[in-house]
């Protein structure tokens, strides 16, 4: 008799599909963007780099979808190329994709498991936003869009609860050599089969509604599974990272509140080598925490402070795993300008800080924040440099850290022009450590167009 009425229920489910779809009138939407940014550093801190670096890059995104009520199908191409690089630039496919497939999806409907609300599930290859984009995000400031194929349901209730639900694999953005990249080669992108990423997040609106209107409660869980394939080694990671995270955004006159928590266990191989079959238990974890208000006066401006902490290996002979890798979550909008620059990631770092915020008018927005970087462990590696003293006698303080942003849009919604600038002035760990940065810091700048259809 159970399956009977399931049986039932799915019929009725799709002839209210069939129904909907007969009375709906298709829509098509294309849209796009067109950047071009200009890079310049002065004082290279990479372990090996020296002098400074400058580059031209530029990305054009075109989306199209075809909808008939819920059900969709899209399509988006990414070219991203760089151009007035160096041969020793520092390039990568996190730099360089030129002309491939971003997106190419189905956006199915489903039945809702709240009372009142809907869901639906994307089928295909697609990008993926959650939450504070902490855990898995879509870059807005990288030249490259990741993105990744599987499958994401989205469930939202009638007063705006969420629950995802991904399965996804992430794609190879090739081709991978330097070589190749700096002279923007057109390879089809792959997908990794042998590297699954899931995960279960659920966000509550209004957890308090008398004490903290608009207060978000999320709770959550990622995991990362991955094996070695014929083209690529990797450490055989399997991790498993619960979190919660309270968020109140930024309104005049109140105070607002952002803080992320996450546990990651399980365990990968000492190295990415096939020969090493050395397994380490993982015991890693991060906390971001911030605390702002937002002032009903001229400019509106917001101070914050602000703590981020990713836990670093403790011993580099032991048996255990304890730095937080950045895997697929974002850093720009936390951290620093990334791209040439980006000095800093949640990996083996200790960082308190303040950020101010202003808003001129409606069509411009600025920003400064600043970190007192450290390593969270004196034994690990300072991650983006990849430069590691494994006695600790180099010290932990990386250095003082400025950022700063200006935007104003030239014509709304359609033409920004943003500018921005960072600063990193060493500490004793990079004066200290072997084959450490020359000077006393290095100084960022860049300038970018951007152009929306």
């Amino acid at each position: 008799m159970a399956k009977v009425k399931s049986i039932f229920a799915a019929l009725l489910w799709m002839g209210s599909v069939a129904t909907a779809l007969a009375q709906e009138a298709p829509s098509l939407m294309v849209e796009g963007e067109v950047r071009i940014r200009a890079e310049a550093l002065q004082g290279q801190f990479r372990a090996g780099g020296t002098g400074g670096d400058q580059a031209v890059f530029l990305r054009t995104l075109l989306h199209a979808r075809y909808g008939i009520e819920r059900w969709g199908f899209g399509a988006e191409l990414q070219d991203s190329r760089v151009y007035l690089d160096d041969e020793d630039t520092t390039l990568s496919s996190s730099y360089v994709n030129a002309l491939d497939i971003l997106q190419l999806y189905a956006d199915v409907p489903g039945p809702s498991i709240f009372e009142g609300g809907s869901s639906h599930i994307r089928l295909g290859r697609q990008t993926v936003s959650i939450g504070s984009k902490r855990q898995i995000e879509r870059v807005s400031y990288a030249n490259v869009i990741k993105s990744y194929t599987g499958g994401h349901w989205t469930a939202t209730s009638s007063r705006g609860d969420e629950l995802h639900a991904i399965y996804v694999v992430p794609i190879d953005r090739l081709p991978g050599d330097r070589e190749s990249v700096g002279e923007n080669e057109i390879v089809a992108d792959e997908e990794q089969w042998e590297r699954r990423i899931w995960g279960l997040h659920y966000r509550h609106k209004d957890l308090l509604p008398q004490r903290a209107p608009d207060l978000w409660g999320e709770v959550f869980v990622y995991g990362l599974n991955e094996d070695d394939t014929s083209k690529a080694q990797t450490p055989n990671r399997d991790y498993i990272g619960p979190g919660a995270r309270l968020y109140r955004k930024p309104k005049v006159g109140r105070w607002d509140i952002d803080v992320e928590g996450v546990w990651r266990f399980g365990e990968r191989g000492a190295t990415s080598s096939p020969g090493d079959v050395t397994d380490l238990d993982v015991n890693a974890g991060m906390v971001f925490a911030a605390l702002g208000r937002t002032f009903d006066a001229p400019w509106q401006p917001r101070l914050a402070l602000e703590w981020y902490y990713a836990s670093g290996d403790q011993n580099p002979r032991d048996d255990q795993y304890d730095q937080y890798e950045r895997l697929f979550g974002s850093r720009r909008t936390d951290l620093n300008n990334t791209s040439l620059h980006g000095p800093l990631t949640p990996a083996n770092l200790n960082a308190p800080g303040f950020r101010i915020e202003v808003k001129p008018d409606e069509m411009s927005d600025a920003r400064l924040y600043y970190h007192a970087a450290y390593l969270a462990s004196e034994t690990d590696a300072w991650v983006i440099a990849k430069l590691r003293d494994q006695t600790g006698q180099s010290g932990q303080f990386i250095g003082h850290t400025i950022d700063a942003r200006w935007r104003r849009w030239l014509k709304k919604d359609r033409l920004r022009l943003d500018l921005g600038a960072s600063a990193l002035l060493y500490g004793d760990f990079p004066e200290n450590v072997k084959n450490g940065p020359k000077g006393d810091g290095t100084l960022f700048g860049y300038g970018q167009l951007i152009w929306t259809f």
